[in-house]
């Protein structure tokens, strides 16, 4: 079960988990409501900075409204940029779209950008951000699940290429992340079973105390119910964790991968569309990581039934044939697999497991054997 100091004392408390980067340490702020405050908490971050706030057309008919009237109240001038919402804005041409609005906007390095939207607009901007004027400042302001779990924190930020996901971008660590629990309540369910695929992870990875309270709360998380801020909590503890420790992903932040692989290889054969979100390609190959795993004697079986099991029983695809759609052919995957940016000198690396709670770093894998694999999970 995550530790108690990871779960906001009362429904009204917001939690605070500090990602401790030498030098620059920021905090991620856990809690319902706060978007209503994001002005307060900014204007004390950075007196007299301007904002410009980047978000989807989405999230803007949600949250923009309040977000610009925290700002107001607390002094702050800003704009906005508004980009199509989806998996396509992270493109040269979504990243054109904002960069020249921020040059616009006139916004300069002692300003900042506010991300607010979900785990696109959060890439979109921070890659934005990280290359106007050679770097402005960003604040993230996660609104969907898996952004408040997972892209938020860190610095990834980037776009994709039609070779591959997030093969062009930048480490660009925020200054602060405002993750308001509440603002969850407008996501769509699909949208909240797909972030709940990166809070299984954290479990999968290197936390199986933490998989058991999920396979026990998991439904509660998805609903909104108190386990949610819980499990956010826990997955940004998890994360700042292993950030402070391997920042530019020279290590072990390389866990955090786990089921990417497959899934990134997924999601460029859906054509980065709606047939397939990215929570639920990691989903998938998650459960393909785990069944590669147990096919190459590394981990028992009935652990890769269970967490296939419990990711399935969430309402999570599980298999390369629940993907709606055509997708390449294994040659095909294969392709794509080979771009991932965990190759090395083409050799590639996958994110396996021994067991729930103990993955590993797989260097130098035998492609036919990748092959071999993908060939039969098609058929399954």
């Amino acid at each position: 079960m995550p530790d108690a100091a990871f779960q906001p004392a009362s429904a009204s408390e917001a939690t605070c988990i500090r990602v401790d980067l030498s030098g620059r340490p920021y905090d991620i702020v856990i809690g319902p409501d706060l978007l209503d405050e994001i002005g307060r908490r900014i204007a004390a971050l950075r007196p007299g900075a301007r904002v410009a706030i980047v978000t989807d057309r989405t999230v803007a008919r949600h949250h923009l409204p309040r977000v610009e009237a925290a700002l107001a109240a607390a002094g702050i001038d800003f704009t906005a940029i508004v980009v199509e919402p989806g998996e396509k804005s992270k493109s040269y041409a979504g990243l054109a779209q904002v960069a020249e609005g921020l040059i616009a906007a006139r916004i300069e390095r002692r300003d900042l950008v506010l991300a607010l939207g979900g785990g696109v607009v959060g890439d979109l901007a921070g890659f934005a951000a990280a290359v106007v004027r050679r770097g402005v400042d960003i604040v993230q302001a996660p609104t969907t699940l898996l952004s408040q779990v997972d892209s938020s924190v860190g610095g990834k930020t980037g776009i994709n290429s039609p070779q591959g996901k997030n093969l062009i971008g930048a480490f660009h660590q925020p200054v602060l992340v405002v993750a308001d629990t509440a603002a969850l309540d407008t996501l769509p369910a699909r949208e909240l079973r797909a972030g709940y695929a990166e809070v299984a992870k954290y479990g999968l990875l290197g936390d199986a105390a933490l998989f058991d309270w999920l396979e026990a709360n998991g439904r509660d998380v998805i609903s909104g119910g108190p386990a949610r801020g819980a499990a956010v909590a826990a997955s940004c503890a998890a994360k700042a964790a292993i950030v402070a420790r391997d920042e530019k992903e020279t290590g072990d932040r390389a866990l955090l991968n786990l089921g990417h692989t497959f899934g990134h290889a997924l999601e460029a054969g859906a054509g980065f569309s709606d047939r397939l979100l990215h929570g639920e390609a990691v989903a998938i190959g998650m459960s393909l990581a785990f069944a590669f795993s147990a096919r190459m004697g590394l981990c028992a079986g009935q652990d890769a039934v269970r967490a296939t099991r419990h990711l399935a029983s969430l309402g999570l695809p599980t298999r390369i044939s629940d993907v709606p759609g055509d997708l390449p052919d294994t040659d095909g995957l294969m392709r794509l697999i080979s771009q991932d940016k965990k190759v090395s000198r083409g050799a590639l690396t996958f994110i396996l497991v021994r067991a729930i709670g103990a993955a590993f770093i797989a260097r130098d894998v035998d492609p036919d054997a990748v092959r071999r694999f993908l060939d039969e999970q098609r058929s399954v």
